[in-house]
């Protein structure tokens, strides 16, 4: 069903059983589930899909270490769980990475060498590999790159890292193929409830306006049950509803930022990514290889507000910064820096609280009003377990009626069939496909590069199969040409432009695209303002 079909069938007269607002990855999760159990299934994103946290992770699926040493078991027994699922179900996205701990002290070498024997533990079958402590020679060995000036040794552990936003891509493509309609650029305007006395005839609740972004076109249309999946955003979806009372409601996110700073891959060789437990003010400092550039981050730095495009603060650089110089042998400077991206997290908000370490990394569930819940908070690494929660909650209070079980647990995603696994350390290629690649292949321009390993193919896949409708769409998530080297994605724009015109008629906003890639450069010698 091509994008003017499935807005012919939004002008219809059918009443959706569930309309699910947000493209991240709770949102695609629970249109997935939802459909798979055989409910019809819209989703609405205003931008585009992963366009806003769900494509600045750190690119890490994991049981969350520092959870650990927080006591939070119960959080970390499950993501490691569901860790496994999606290795399972996504092969072509996700791979087993190994982590090293470079220690300077003994002690510190066997406290976090015993807690990860205890994460070994926790995983139980799901474990991915076996928790070592290393020596000085094996430690230099697997990072190549690492500070040696008083290392002792380390301890080496794993976890999983993936394509986040190619793994979104995925899930939205298996809820198409489920029989779901999933709408890209697409605005929820306006939500009202409906009365007895304005739909007598009829079981809706719901009447959801909506804006088609790209032609302008507008609707309304019906639904029994309303999940508003709008991660950071939920409170400007919440803030649609007609007012309950005269107390205001709760705020239910307090956002997080992220920075992640990303620099070739001579800083730390190898296929190893490097983890400091504690840096000089408590944080975590990741150095992880993906896709043939090093990442490195991240902060968690507290915002009263959700911007689209969050800027990195000086002081959150300086610190990616002066910590990974600490960490590596030869200490990375602004001027090593390609891209710099930030990702906002969703943090369930509590009643009063100023640090981001006191707030719950756990996901929340309200029934916002009658038939419409919220769900919010959590992480990448349990979103089919989030998606399966929001639908045992709409079962539970019976906002429809009950229809199937859960099958997300063991149905593999769009791409996986046929797929190979392969490691996403190394530069972007086909096999970021899986099984889908051939068909990749069977469009004009196979062989044309136009840069960081895309070709005229692939954007012209990108446009008839897989949602795109921008530059942006292509550059930063069908293809993390943004991610990688932001300099790069804006030498590939204009060709890339080119082509989507070719193909849809449509005007690709470039212009917007090329002021983007220049919000994801850090100058060499100006700081960043907020």
């Amino acid at each position: 069903m091509n994008r003017t079909e499935k807005f012919t069938k939004l002008a219809s007269d059918v009443i959706w059983d569930l309309v699910v607002i947000g493209g991240g990855a709770t949102g695609l999760g629970t249109a997935l589930d939802a459909s798979l159990r055989g409910y019809s299934v819209l989703l609405l994103e205003s931008h585009d899909f992963a366009g806003g946290t769900s494509s600045r992770s750190t690119k890490l699926l994991h049981g969350g270490v520092r959870y650990l040493g927080q006591g939070n078991i119960g959080l970390v027994r499950e993501a490691l769980q569901e860790r496994r699922a999606i290795l399972d179900i996504a092969p072509h996205v996700t791979a087993p990475l190994a982590f090293v701990m470079p220690s300077y002290a003994r002690w510190r070498m066997a406290f976090y060498g015993i807690g990860l024997k205890l994460y070994d533990l926790l995983a139980g079958d799901s474990r991915l590999g076996k928790t070592q402590w290393l020596s000085k020679t094996e430690t230099e060995r697997l990072l190549p790159g690492v500070q040696r000036d008083g290392l002792l040794g380390g301890v080496k552990y794993w976890d999983a890292q993936f394509d986040d936003a190619r793994l979104a891509l995925s899930i939205a493509r298996s809820a198409e193929l489920a029989g779901a309609v999933i709408l890209n650029h697409t605005t929820v305007t306006a939500l009202r409830p409906v009365t007895q006395a304005t739909d007598i005839e009829t079981d809706a609740k719901w009447t959801v306006a909506w804006t088609d972004q790209r032609r302008s076109e507008r609707g309304v249309v019906r639904a029994r049950c309303v999940v508003n999946a709008t991660g950071v955003w939920v409170d400007e979806v919440t803030g649609m509803l007609p007012p309950r009372g005269e107390k205001p409601s709760r705020k239910m996110v307090t956002p997080s930022q992220g920075v992640h700073l990303v620099v070739e891959r001579s800083f730390l060789k190898g296929d190893t990514a490097l983890l400091v437990p504690k840096t000089e003010d408590g944080r975590v400092l990741f150095a992880i290889p993906w896709l043939g550039s090093l990442i490195l981050g991240t902060t968690d730095t507290l915002r009263d507000d959700a911007p689209r495009e969050p800027k990195a603060r000086e002081e959150e650089i300086a610190f990616i910064l002066r910590e990974a110089g600490k960490a590596l042998s030869r200490s990375p400077s602004r001027a090593d820096v390609r891209s710099v991206w930030v990702g906002l997290r969703p943090l369930v908000a509590p009643k009063k609280s100023k640090s981001t370490q006191k707030i719950s990394r756990e996901h929340t569930i309200e029934l916002s009003a009658p038939a419409m819940l919220t769900v919010t908070g959590g992480k990448w690494t349990t979103y089919r377990s989030m998606a399966e929660d929001v639908l045992g909650e709409i079962q539970e209070n019976k906002l429809l009626p009950l229809r199937g079980k859960c099958q997300t647990l063991a149905h593999r995603l769009s791409g996986s069939q046929g797929a190979q696994p392969h490691s996403l350390t190394d530069s972007p290629g086909l096999h970021l496909y899986g099984g889908l690649s051939a068909e990749v292949e069977k469009y004009d321009g196979a062989s044309d590069d136009i840069g960081l390993g895309m070709t005229a193919a692939m954007v012209r896949y990108a446009v008839h199969q897989e949602f795109a409708m921008t530059v942006e769409d292509v550059l930063a998530r069908r293809w993390r040409a943004l991610f990688l080297d932001a300099r790069a994605a804006l030498q590939m724009a204009p060709r890339v432009a080119e082509i989507m015109r070719g193909e849809n008629g449509l005007d690709p906003d470039l212009d917007p695209f090329v002021a983007l890639c220049h919000h994801y450069l850090l100058d060499a010698s100006a700081p960043a303002a907020d």
